[in-house]
């Protein structure tokens, strides 16, 4: 199976290079894009095949992968829709707040297409993606989906209301994390640690938390409670986050991640 890209930014890059590392042939791998110098380093880096244009990948390929910046998907897509229309290839688009029917507006409903939210992570493999389908895919198109995907993390589908709970959920919360490891980091500093081994310490303690609530599969709370020792340091600290509002204070930067993305 062929694969194209249009776009080699940051979470093109990181789709292609997931790809190769999971055994797909870079040979069967198209990429195009303005920026010739993210272009080359990519054909270095995984022997893929440079394309002269996007409606050249079109033509090549069985599926094409849209990683373009939302605002950019219009001028892209309008040129490509007589091709498209023609070749039918399987389209998956990871441009945040472009629905499948404003894609299809632009394309028609006759083309298979999907709709990918990606998150940060799939740079080292470890995404997490959501995707839905339009009312022309079919079964082998959600297995694609599901394997270029998964060569970078996990993916759930859902369907594409919830898209904007889950880029406020999966999308943004990277932000957030960094900036809770940042804090914990800076305490680690207030109290005698340099800040590069305060870093590694907190991010390697979340690290690890997460590893293990993914193992065991308990709730969160059964393990918390669980470290939670009677009178003990922890539930200390625990008690003084809940008194700072903190359960608060994420529910309020998911909604706003929400009400953004719902803008867009």
């Amino acid at each position: 199976m062929k694969v194209g890209f249009i776009g080699a930014g940051n979470m093109g890059g990181a789709i292609v290079r997931g790809l190769v590392s999971g055994g797909h042939c870079g040979a069967d791998i198209l990429v195009y894009d303005k920026d010739t110098t993210k272009l080359m380093k990519l054909s270095e880096d995984c022997k893929i095949v440079v394309a002269s244009s996007a409606a050249d990948i079109v033509e090549q390929s069985d599926t094409v992968i849209l990683a373009v910046k939302p605002q950019m998907l219009s001028g892209v897509l309008t040129p490509l829709a007589p091709v498209l229309r023609r070749c039918r290839p399987l389209i998956i688009s990871i441009a945040a707040g472009k629905t499948l029917s404003w894609i299809e507006n632009i394309i028609g409903k006759d083309v298979p297409l999907a709709r990918v939210m990606p998150n940060i992570a799939a740079k080292v493999g470890q995404g997490m993606s959501a995707f839905c389908l339009n009312d022309v895919s079919d079964e082998s198109h959600k297995k694609t989906v599901r394997m270029i995907f998964e060569s970078v993390g996990k993916v759930v589908e859902l369907k594409e209301e919830l898209f904007s709970a889950f880029t406020a959920v999966a999308g943004s919360s990277p932000a957030f994390t960094l900036l809770y490891i940042d804090a914990l980091a800076n305490a680690g500093v207030r109290y005698g640690i340099p800040k590069d081994t305060a870093l590694t310490i907190a991010s390697q303690a979340v690290l690890g938390t997460t590893h293990l609530l993914q193992k065991t599969g308990q709730h969160p709370r059964a393990i918390s409670d669980a470290v939670c020792s009677p009178s003990g340091t922890t539930i200390e600290g625990v008690c003084a986050l809940q008194s700072c509002g903190f359960e608060n204070a994420v529910l309020e930067a998911v909604r706003a991640s929400f009400e953004k993305d719902k803008k867009l």
